[in-house]
């Protein structure tokens, strides 16, 4: 489905000013590069910068990404089809998720709307058939209550007391009003999908759903170079059974889907801009269902410096830096297949994710088990840049 898309509608709206790093596999050398965009060609600068990680890390990674000379370069237009196409269309290079080594991690319940459908996924116990009656109640009991609440202040915690007093404290509550946000590991190193790829949801999950996500790209000093859209493809029958289930339903094959290119903050856009994004969401089904939704960065209801300090700091470092997932303020209820059920994935959806400064992530759903065997790992990845000449081995390493 993904092939009848405009390859152009990727890329942001002012990608002539925009500063666009990703990474292509070259199917000729049998693994991938880091390119940018310049104008209407694709450049690879991996002679320069191997990885991702090493761009990110650079003292100045607009001016590199700007200034790095070209290695090869694609046509733009030529590489985005192929991308849309799928695997195993031919030899022209196709775009894969345009971070590397770095950490993938994210922050959880950083939005009153999806804190709200996290609790009912709780009482409900990731019955999907409850849901509507568990919200309802829920709604009425907590909604407006920490809809307008600040995490971790003093009005929060005399809020805890209440809503514990009445039997209705949460550990979704805890992370979502309390001191301490979630923050968790979504995907291993390198396993993250790109845009046109297929996603992956478990075959036995019965409740599921897409979080369309702003992802940071952060420094292992802290600092926030970049942006990109990801899709922390979930299972809310899973979570919902048990919140120590969450691995289950957050890590399985290609259900981490990132792209297409991260944007780095430069003149033209900061972390003011990231702010303030709209963030849209299209599901569509080959069943003719369509679901549209929309998420606004500025609902959330932690800073996202205040995520990044709760990763990152005296008590966890990432010497290769790492990708933060924002939250999402997505738990689709539109009801899908029978009334009350609210939205679970078919099989062949195409998940739209869009803003206008970051482009159009777009994948195709699957099952974890259908999907392509994740093989290409670090040892990989190290093997094949030595063998390019692009990471020199070291006299006495």
């Amino acid at each position: 489905m993904t092939d009848s898309i405009d390859p152009f509608r990727l890329l942001p709206e002012d990608r002539d000013a925009a500063t666009l790093v990703g990474r292509v596999f070259v199917p000729d050398e049998r693994g991938p590069s880091v390119v940018v965009v310049r104008g209407d060609r694709l450049v690879d600068i991996s002679d320069t910068v191997p990885t991702v990680a090493d761009l990110a890390e650079s003292s100045d990674p607009v001016a590199v990404a700007r200034e790095a000379p070209e290695r090869a370069s694609w046509p733009l237009g030529d590489v985005l089809a192929a991308t849309l196409a799928g695997a195993g269309t031919g030899a022209a290079p196709r775009l894969l998720a345009p971070i590397d080594l770095q950490v993938v991690k994210a922050a959880g319940v950083t939005f009153a709307t999806s804190l709200v459908e996290r609790v009912i996924e709780e009482r409900a116990a990731g019955d999907a058939g409850r849901a509507e009656e568990v919200r309802r109640r829920v709604d009425a009991a907590i909604g407006g209550a920490v809809s307008s609440v600040r995490p971790g202040s003093a009005e929060a915690a005399r809020l805890k007391e209440a809503l514990r007093a009445e039997g209705l404290w949460s550990q979704y509550l805890e992370v979502g009003i309390g001191p301490d946000p979630e923050i968790f590991t979504k995907a291993p190193v390198l396993s993250a999908v790109g845009v046109g790829a297929e996603v992956g949801v478990l075959a036995r999950s019965t409740w599921n759903n897409p979080e369309p996500e702003v992802v940071l790209v952060v420094t292992s000093t802290g600092r926030v170079v970049g942006a990109t859209l990801g899709n922390d493809v979930n299972l809310r029958d899973f979570e919902g059974r048990s919140a120590l289930l969450l691995a289950e339903a957050k890590d399985n094959n290609a259900s981490c889907a990132i792209g297409p290119f991260v944007r780095l903050l430069d003149d033209g856009f900061g972390l003011d801009d990231v702010r303030s994004l709209d963030v849209d969401l299209t599901v569509t089904g080959e069943d003719g269902f369509v679901l549209r939704e929309r998420s606004s960065m500025s609902r959330m209801s932690r800073g996202l410096e205040e995520l990044i300090g709760h990763a990152l700091g005296a008590h966890h470092q990432y010497p290769d830096g790492f990708v933060l997932f924002t939250g999402t303020l997505f738990a689709p209820t539109q009801d899908r297949d029978e009334s009350g059920m609210g939205f679970t994935h078919h099989r062949g959806d195409r998940v739209e994710i869009a803003t206008p400064a970051l482009g159009t992530l777009v994948n195709t759903v699957t099952t974890a088990e259908d999907a392509p065997d994740w093989t290409f790992g670090i040892r990989a990845l190290m093997a094949n840049l030595v063998a390019r000449g692009l990471l020199p081995v070291r006299a006495g390493a």
